[in-house]
């Protein structure tokens, strides 16, 4: 019972830190790539589509990526969501193929980004710690409910803090990377 409860939670964890994996994909950093802007949503026949289900996207310079659209005729709704996106990039299109080039990062930008990032991983820790919660909840009502012992409750809580200092360190690691590669000129 507080296997299946450590190993859902842990579960619940690792998802954490994959959406903070796949939200720091989308951060820019000082080279183009194509995660970059995948899951740009655009405006297609009345619906949000992504990006990357749009169009071919590619990197054939560390500097500028290439967007091929299948549908000729989603260009400009294409162009038009990059510049509204946050990304701060200006698309040239030359009506088969928007190109995007990627302009070298200033010192401020940088830190700006750094900021971000140290932002979205303050959110995984508390996503984390708050499946935690969540499941030291479920053992007290296991023990309430007289299902586990006291000694298992502790038990259970110990390796549920053992749990969430093995993934907070793992969501330090990736923002510690990523801020590496955003400082790299």
């Amino acid at each position: 019972m507080i296997e299946d409860l450590l190993k859902e939670t842990e579960e619940r964890m690792s998802k954490a830190v994959t959406a903070l994996q796949n939200d720091l994909m989308t951060i820019r950093t000082g080279r183009a790539s194509p995660s970059l802007v995948e899951r740009l949503s655009v405006e297609y026949y009345g619906a949000l589509t992504p990006l990357n289900q749009l169009a071919t996207i590619s990197a054939p310079e560390p500097r500028l990526l290439t967007i091929r659209p299948w549908d000729a005729s989603s260009l400009s709704a294409i162009e038009k969501a990059i510049l509204k996106s946050d990304l701060g990039l200006t698309p040239n299109n030359d009506g088969k193929i928007i190109r995007l080039v990627i302009p070298r990062l200033t010192e401020e930008r940088r830190q700006e980004l750094v900021k971000v990032v140290a932002r979205r991983v303050e959110e995984a820790r508390v996503a984390i710690r708050n499946c935690r919660r969540d499941g030291i909840n479920d053992l007290r009502e296991f023990q309430k409910e007289k299902l586990i012992p006291e000694d298992d409750f502790y038990r259970g809580k110990d390796e549920m803090q053992e749990a969430t200092d093995k993934f907070i360190k793992r969501v330090d690691e990736i923002g510690q990377n990523k801020e590496k590669e955003i400082m790299e000129v």
